[in-house]
Order: structure tokens, then sequence, then C-alpha cells
């Protein structure tokens, strides 16, 4: 009988807090100096012509530093774009899919429908409000939540020209949520689709989608449009056990679950159509998501059999880039959102919970309503010699208009809910519901400089002031130098203020069994300082590094029991991200990243929990002579720690390996596609909450489980 011996996971060999920081100053100094003066004696027009189309470069431009379209070295922000080819390569059909492989983000997930939470330099929220999603720059968050939706379910990626991340506060630009970061979704045009394409997959889990694409010339009009119907079953992993679990060891009953699948199946269907004609866009479109899975329960115990269903109708107007005269141009944008989020009664509790006293389950459906409206206008100037000056106004109407609660149960100030009549479903008058319709109107001011105060060197200075009408006001700077160090080398020195409003439901939430609002509660803020490079080091080799500094005030999370929302304290992180592509030959290319963060809860000390602080991404691109293309990516995750209190041992480190085959268009159009996700079947978790001071404060003791191995096949076809 053999014996392997495992070395203790208290004894796995990291870099310390000291060393990482000592390393990455000295290299960031080599870079910035020893590149400087090196460079400083070159003709640099004529390195530049030397260095040709062979340079490995970043993607050519990103949008959402300033608002306008500009280099991604030389933009005010730590941003990064995933282009439609990088999606392709990586085989990824998914949004979530694309985020791990950013640097500084994880993917986890919440044990309510298994939304992703797209965690961001080690800041965790269990809704993860604190990242903003926008659509061809329109904020996708629902209010209720202050997230996108406790029924995402998803986002394809067929019409998807690129994405753009932005690691670090936005909100000097974008107002409330851009906190931890922003991710902007950019859709194909007519010119990124030229032509038809229709395409279908088929996968594990009864996955199967199907899509058409079509982008031409209607008139003047140039026309791009989207539909796409998918659905699946989902992978359904086994929950050891759950709340109800633990509520029946201390009634001496038998009601979970558990052990059970959760559920994690979806339906979707998305269109679009865009019409545009010079500097004017018309959008309209519908995200449809229907007979979701409420993934480990709405209350955290299992439930089998409840769905839900959230649909977003859109429509968005824009004047982009507009001349209105020599000095002058503006851009302006009108973008309209209705929302539904609808459920079936869902399963809070099963039968025979709480001691018996519901012997046909507890049951609860809210369901929500909204209807968003935003306008905003930005006029730039760039009289002023070595000046562009923006200036900017905007007004949102975001309106949760309408609320409807199905139930069976009633709550007690002093001891567990109790049936309602005969324990029947019945519809509760709004005023006794979980949440009153509510109504937010914001006006803002956007004020920005782009100053260039030497050859070489650029200074931002932007500054938004939001009022709100139920929260009062706020302000919020942000500064960015970025110093062309040498041809070869961009350095950048930001540091910038953000802030997150509460949601309708931290805010005024009533009669939940789960979580209560508060309507004292200020809005949470963050301070971000980074110090970042970008070094092309040889001609086919490119690395990049940022290093930053947060802390974190007034933060927005539930306590006690029940779960009252409340400002609960102040966090501080630190950490840099280091990524690099490296071209062996025209066939071969590799890339990567590694992410460290240490994230500190400062009442005690300790590890805010939740993040991995070590996150490991490689890729390898290789392409035949025939144009065959195959990649392979390696995602190692590691160092979670658990919350202040939670006293679980840590979360378990994980390593995935997905391989995509790729084939060249055919002379016919057609293209094929094949991967392998989790090609080793390693075993993936997330971490389960932590709520202190709750009666149960985990109510998942075990984490989350994630999919196993998993397959699909894809053909398209371009006309």
């Amino acid at each position: 009988m053999s014996h392997r011996t495992h070395r203790p996971r208290s004894q796995l060999k990291y870099p310390s807090l000291s060393t990482v920081a000592r390393a990455c100053l000295l290299l960031g100094i080599s870079l910035l100096f020893s590149h400087a003066t090196a460079q400083s004696s070159r003709d640099e027009d004529e390195l530049a012509a030397s260095l040709g189309d062979r340079v490995v470069t970043q993607p050519a431009e990103v949008s959402i530093a300033t608002g306008r379209m500009q280099p991604l070295r030389r933009a005010p922000a730590v941003a990064s774009v995933v282009t439609a080819e990088d999606i392709s390569r990586t085989g990824a059909t998914d949004l979530d899919e694309v985020m791990e492989t950013v640097p500084g983000v994880h993917v986890s997930r919440n044990v309510q429908a298994y939304n992703p939470l797209y965690i961001i330099r080690g800041i965790y929220g269990q809704f993860n409000p604190q990242t903003l999603v926008l659509l061809d720059g329109m904020p996708l968050t629902m209010q209720f939540i202050g997230n996108r939706g406790n029924g995402w379910a998803g986002m394809p990626l067929e019409n998807i020209a690129r994405v753009e991340v932005i690691r670090g506060p936005g909100s000097a630009m974008y107002g409330a949520d851009a906190y931890a970061g922003v991710i902007n979704l950019v859709t194909k045009d007519a010119s990124d689709i030229q032509g038809t394409e229709v395409g279908a997959r088929v996968g594990s889990f009864q996955s199967r989608s199907a899509w058409a694409l079509h982008g031409g010339q209607w008139g003047p009009w140039e026309v791009a449009a989207y539909l796409q119907h998918a659905q699946t079953d989902g992978d359904n992993p086994t929950i050891a056990s759950d709340a109800q679990t633990q509520f029946d060891a201390s009634y001496g009953t038998n009601a979970s679950l558990a052990p059970g699948p959760v559920q994690m199946g979806h339906r979707m269907l998305d269109g679009q159509l865009s019409l545009k004609w010079g500097h004017a866009q018309i959008r309209l479109g519908h995200l449809g998501r229907d007979q979701i899975g409420l993934g480990g329960g709405t209350a955290s115990s299992l439930d089998p059999s409840s769905h839900g269903r959230t649909d977003r109708t859109y429509i968005g107007f824009a004047l982009n880039d507009l001349p209105l005269n020599q000095d002058w141009r503006l851009q302006a944008h009108l973008t309209g959102l209705y929302f539904t989020a609808q459920h079936d009664p869902l399963l809070l509790y099963p039968a025979g919970a709480w001691g018996g006293t519901f012997p046909n389950g507890m049951y609860g459906s809210p369901n929500t309503w909204e209807r968003q409206w935003r306008g905003t206008a930005m006029a730039t100037y760039s009289g002023w010699s070595d000046h562009l000056v923006s200036i900017g106004a905007g007004h949102e109407d975001l309106n949760l208009y309408r609320t409807r609660e199905f139930k069976n149960f009633a709550l007690s100030s002093s001891g567990p809910p109790t049936p309602l009549g005969d324990g029947s479903v019945v519809e509760i008058p709004v005023d006794e519901s979980f949440l009153k319709p509510h109504r937010r109107r914001v006006d803002y001011l956007i004020l920005q400089d782009e100053w260039n105060l030497v050859r070489d060197w650029t200074l931002t200075t932007g500054l938004r002031h939001d009022r709100y009408s139920d929260v009062g006001s706020t302000t919020n700077p942000r500064i960015a130098l970025v110093w062309d160090t040498s041809l070869d080398l961009t350095t950048k020195l930001l540091h910038g203020r953000a802030f997150r409003a509460p949601a309708f439901m931290e805010l005024y939430s009533i009669n939940n069994p789960v979580l209560r609002g508060n309507p004292d509660l200020k809005p949470e803020t963050i301070q971000t300082t980074e110090l970042a490079f970008s070094w092309q080091a040889r001609t086919d080799t490119l690395l990049q590094l940022s290093l930053f500094r947060y802390g974190m005030s007034n933060i927005i999370a539930p306590t006690g029991s029940p779960q009252v929302f409340q400002n609960t304290g102040r966090q501080t992180g630190s950490g840099f991200e280091l990524e690099g592509r490296h071209d062996l030959s025209h066939a071969l290319s590799l890339s990567g990243n590694y992410a460290w963060q240490r994230s500190v809860d400062k009442a005690s000390g300790d590890d805010a929990g939740y993040a991995p602080r070590h996150h490991l991404y490689g890729r390898a691109d290789w392409r035949w002579d025939s144009g065959w293309q195959w990649s392979s990516q390696v995602n190692h995750v590691a160092g979670r720690r658990r919350p202040p209190g939670d006293t679980r041992e840590p979360v378990r480190d994980q390593t995935t390996l997905d391989l995509t085959l790729r084939s060249p268009r055919s002379t016919s159009g057609w293209e094929f596609r094949a991967s392998v996700r989790n090609l080793f079947d390693a075993k993936v978790e997330e971490p389960s909450l932590y709520s202190p001071g709750d009666a149960i404060p985990v109510l998942v003791p075990g984490d989350l489980p994630m999919a196993g191995r998993s397959f699909f096949v894809q053909l398209s076809l371009q006309m």
C-alpha cells in the first residue's frame, strides 16, 4: 500500500507582501529609468519604422477611459481589451469565461441562481454591485439590487466586437457603481459582420444555440442585425447540505432536500438592430431569459422546481463625434431600458420546514418592473493649445414603478415565520410586500481636461458631480499622468475616487425573511492609486505591470438577525498585475498574466476573504500553415481566505485546463470550432457566503460546486 505525503495548505510557499512589493518596485524603477536612458539617443522615428507591423501590440483603441476612442497604451486608466478574435481563440462562449482571462479579475458565484460575481482586485460583494457592466455604454444595472439582476443567466458573445475593462475607479466618468471597475460590451456593427453569418453550437448539459448576424447597407443606413436563441440544462452539481439541513438539526426534522443538485438551466432569446447614418446611430434590442434555475435556492435551501424570468428591452440614440465647428465636437446619448424580473412562487424552504409549520413548503415570489431613461451630452473643445477640454451634463430617471409579491407566510418579530391563512400562496398588498415602488432621479455634471504638458507628457484631470433625489450629492475626481518614457515604454500614475449609491433593496426592503433595508444608508466610497508600465521589450515581446492600492469606506453589508443593511466599516487593498505576450514564431504565441492582491478588513486586521490572493492565467496559440489553430489555456486560482469570523478551512485552490481547435474559414464560408473546458475534470468550488450575526452565519456549510468537464462543437457559415 502506497502513501502520499501532502504539504499542509498553511505551508505552501507564496511570496510575502514585502518581497512582492520590493520586486514590483525594483522592476518598475528599472523599466522607467534604464529604458528612458537607453532610448534617449535613438532616433525614434527611425526605430518606429524599423519595428513596423512586427511589433506585438495591445489592441489598438479603447473608448471607456475618457468616453472617446484613443490608443490603449496612452489611455489614462489601467484597461484591457478582449477582441472578438481573442474570444474565438479561447473558445469562450459567455462573458464569464472572458472575464476570467482578464488580469486582476476572478469570476465567483452567488448561491442564488449561481449569478456571476466579477471580483476585481479583491473587492467582493454578495450581489457584486461594485462592478458596473455597460452594453455599448448603457448600464445594465437593476435598481432593485444594484447589480445586473439575480436572473442574469449569461451573456453570449456572438454579437460582441470587443470587451473593454477598466480595473479601478470610473465614477469620474460613469458615476455610481463604477467602483471596483467597469466592463463595456461593444456590439458588432456592419463593418464587423460584412455580410450574413449563421451558426449553431451543441455541447454538454444539453446545451444548444443558434444565431444569425447580418451587416450591410440599406440606402444611406449601415445596418447590423443579430438574433440568437440558446438553452441549457446546466451542469447541476450536488450540494451536500443547505440552510434547511441546519434548521432540521435544530427542530429535529428531516425536511431538507440536500444532498441534491443545484439548478443552473435556462433559455435565452437575444436580438439587436443597429442603424447608423453618418454620426447618428439608433439601437433597438432585447435580452430575454426564461426558465432560469435558482442555483442553490433563494434562501440557500434547494429549490428543484421553481424558475425565474427576466426581460431587458432597450432603445438607444447616439450622436458620435459630431463636429459643431472647427473647435467643438459633440457626443450625445439617450437610452431607455425596460427591465422586468418575474418568478414562479419560489420554494424558500421545503415541505416540513420550521418544525412542520409549513407542511407544503414556505413560498415567496418577489416581482419587479423598472423603467430607466438616461440622457447625456458632452462637448469637447480643442481650440486651446495643448488642451482637450470636455464639458458634459446628464439626467437619469430610474423608476422601479411596480412591485408584486405572492407568498404563504408572515414574519414574526420574536419568532419564526408563520403560515398565512391555510398556507396557500396569495398575492400580498403592495404596502405589506417586500418593497414598495420607488423612483430615483440623478442630475450630474462632468468636467475633463486632457493637457499635453510637454512632449510625451499628458495630464488628464476629471471631475463628476452627482445629485441624487434620495441619497444626497457626491463629487468624484480623478487625475492621471501618462508619460511616453521612450518609444517602447509608457508610464502611468493614476489616482481616483469612486462611489456606489445604495440600491433600492438596501434602502427600502421590508417584510423580507432574508434581508431588510435601511433608509439611512450612505453611499460607499473608494480611493485608488495606481502606477502602471507598458514595455515593448522586443519586437516580439510586450510586458505590462500595474501596481495599486485602495481604501474603502462606508461599506454596505447586511449584519445581524434578521440581516439589515448597514454602513459597516472600512477595507484596504493592495497588489499588482503582471501580463505579457511573446511571439515565439509566426506560428506560435504565448500570453498570460499573474495577479496578486491582499484585501484587509480594517476592523479585524484580517483578510477580507473570498477573493484569490494569487491568480495565474496562461495561454498558447499555435497556428499551422494550413490555417488551423490550436489554443490551450490554464487557469490557477489560489489563496482564497475566509472572511473575518468564518472559521472554516480556506477555499481549496484550483487549476483548470481548456483546449480549443478552430478551422480556417473555407472558400465556401464554413468555419468549425471545438472546445473542451476543464479537461481533467478538476474539482472547482466557489466560496459560500458567511453572514456574521445571523442565527445561522453559514447557510451553505460546504462551498458552491461548479461545472466539471464539458465539450462543445460549433459550425458557422459566412455568406
